[in-house]
C-alpha cells in the first residue's frame, strides 16, 4: 500500500510538471507570435539613378540619409526592407563619409547588403508595411518626380494612415501625388526638403528644378531652417527632413508616430 501511495504521488508530481511545462511552452509561443505580430515593418524605397544633369554628375542615395534612419529603425527592432523603382542594384553617394559610426555600421553590417538586394517596387505588397521612407541624394530628382507607381504607393500609404517619411531630395517622391479627393498630398501640409538656397550652393547646375519651389507650387506650407542644419517636421502621418543632418530626426519622428499606434 505504501509503495502504491508513493507511485500515485510520483505520478501526480510528474503530471503537474508536464502540465506546467506545456503551459509555459504555450505561453512562450503565444508571446513570440504576439511579438512577431507587433513588429513594425518599414519599407525604404530608393532611387536607381546614378547620374544627373547635363554633365552626368555621379550620384546615388546619399549615405547618411539612408544609414542614419536605418540605425534608428534597427534600434527600434523594426523589420526593414528595401525596394527600388527598377529592381536593379541601387547606388550610394557620399562614401567619403564612411567614418561616421552609423554610416560605417550600415556599410559593413546588414544595411548595405540588404539595399543591394532591393526588390522591384512593383513586386512589393506595400499594404503590409507600417511605414515607407524615401532617402535623398540627388538620385531621386532623376527617377522619382513622375514615377506613377511610386505616386500610387505614396498616396495609398498616406491614405491608410501608415507613416510616410522622406528626407532632403527624397520629398520629390511627394511631388505630383494626388489624393482620392483630387488634391495634391502636399497641399496645406507643413513640410520641408532640401531648400532652394541650399541647392544654389550645391547642385543648381545639375538638378532639373528646385524642389522647394516645386513643392510650394503644389500648396505645401514649406518650412526652412538654416542651411545644412538638422530640421525635420511631422504633420500627421507625414514626416519630412531638410538635408542630410535631418535624416536621424525624420526617423525618430516616424518612430514616435509608429509607437503611438500600438
Amino acid at each position: 500500500m505504501k509503495k502504491l501511495m508513493m507511485l500515485i504521488a510520483a505520478l501526480a508530481i510528474f503530471s503537474s510538471y508536464a502540465q506546467n511545462k506545456k503551459e509555459n511552452t504555450t505561453a512562450k509561443q503565444t508571446t513570440t507570435l504576439k511579438n512577431e505580430t507587433k513588429m513594425k515593418k518599414v519599407l525604404i524605397i530608393v532611387s536607381n539613378a546614378n547620374a544627373i544633369g547635363p554633365n552626368n554628375r555621379r550620384t546615388g542615395t546619399f549615405l547618411p540619409e539612408v544609414a542614419h534612419p536605418y540605425a534608428e529603425f534597427e534600434k527600434a527592432n523594426y523589420q526593414i526592407d528595401f525596394a527600388s523603382l527598377t529592381g536593379d542594384t541601387p547606388y550610394l553617394d557620399a562614401l567619403s563619409l564612411a567614418n561616421d559610426p552609423d554610416n560605417l555600421a550600415f556599410l559593413t553590417g546588414k544595411g548595405w547588403e540588404a539595399m543591394q538586394k532591393a526588390v522591384k517596387l512593383s513586386t512589393v505588397d506595400v499594404s503590409k508595411y507600417d511605414a515607407v521612407f524615401v532617402p535623398g541624394g540627388l538620385a531621386p530628382m532623376v527617377d522619382m518626380p513622375e514615377n506613377e507607381l511610386l505616386k500610387k504607393v505614396i498616396k495609398e500609404t498616406y491614405e491608410r494612415n501608415a507613416v510616410v517619411g522622406a528626407v532632403c531630395h527624397g520629398p520629390v517622391s511627394l511631388l505630383n501625388v494626388k489624393l482620392s479627393n483630387g488634391t495634391y498630398l502636399v497641399n496645406g501640409k507643413n513640410i520641408t526638403s532640401f531648400t532652394d538656397e541650399e541647392e544654389r550652393g550645391y547642385a543648381i547646375a545639375d538638378v532639373p528644378f528646385l524642389l522647394e519651389t516645386a513643392l510650394t507650387k503644389q500648396g505645401a506650407k514649406f518650412h526652412a531652417a538654416a542651411n545644412w542644419s538638422a530640421h525635420s517636421i511631422a504633420d500627421g502621418n507625414l514626416v519630412t527632413g531638410q538635408n542630410p543632418a535631418s535624416a536621424k530626426g525624420v526617423a525618430e519622428k516616424m518612430i514616435v508616430i509608429l509607437e503611438s499606434k500600438k
